[in-house]
């Protein structure tokens, strides 16, 4: 199981991409989007992830890494950071362009979002001391406010393919927290966060997997529709 993270990585990273030339697909023509969305999505979880690391809010095993690291992240963390999204949000595209009807109504979006909004509040009175729970569910609420007012609806279909991809995330995430190996890849602090775990996975971990998914998707969806206006003739 040596370098499992860095294999994780790339596994979660290479079959999405070969697809993303696929003449129905074509999510290689929203690259320049897409990249955009992960180095502003980098420029908010990096800094919070080294932040994290150095406290002992979170670690990873030597045991599963290569060893190799920058600004005290492995880096196979800074590579979770491109091959994950890459492979999620290629998913929601995927899925899309098999069923662009594969979406909720505005109607199951509100419902939806003044849901997630009520639990995160809650949560919040309840566990604002633990420094992950905190920090995560506060951003979730950001930018799901930001898209819940500004676009809401994208939301239509991202939330509908989230639970699709949140099958291969519980796979990954499962075995990044110890699910089916011997030892953690990734161990927490249990102090940091609420202790409840679904398997080997703490329940934080869904809600920042969906504030940095929608991070990368809201740029994507943003950059690929722009267009240069054409010059008028005079």
């Amino acid at each position: 199981m040596e370098y499992l993270y860095l294999w994780l990585n790339l596994g979660s990273f290479i079959i999405p991409f070969l697809f993303s030339f696929h003449p129905k697909i074509q999510f290689y023509k929203k690259w320049k989007g897409f990249l955009i969305g992960v180095l502003v999505m980098m420029a908010i979880f990096i800094p919070w992830d080294i932040a994290f690391t150095t406290n002992g809010f979170w670690g990873f095993n030597d045991a599963y890494i290569t060893g190799y690291t920058f600004l005290s992240l492995p880096i196979e963390e800074w590579l979770f950071f491109f091959c994950i999204p890459y492979a999620c949000i290629f998913t929601h595209y995927a899925i899309l362009a098999l069923n662009k009807n594969f979406k909720f109504s505005i109607q199951t979006v509100n419902v939806t979002v003044v849901l997630l909004f009520s639990i995160l509040i809650v949560t919040l009175w309840y566990y604002y001391d633990r420094w992950y729970t905190l920090v995560n569910f506060v951003y979730a609420l950001l930018i799901l406010g930001l898209l819940f007012n500004r676009n809401r609806a994208s939301l239509q279909s991202f939330l509908a393919t989230y639970l699709i991809i949140l099958i291969p995330f519980f796979i990954v995430n499962g075995t990044l927290t110890g699910g089916w190996i011997e030892e953690q890849v990734v161990w927490y602090n249990n102090i940091e966060n609420m202790g409840i775990r679904l398997h080997t996975i703490p329940v934080e971990d869904i809600i920042y997997n969906l504030g940095m998914l929608l991070t990368v998707f809201a740029c994507t969806e943003y950059f690929s529709k722009k267009t240069i206006k054409p010059v008028e003739n005079s």
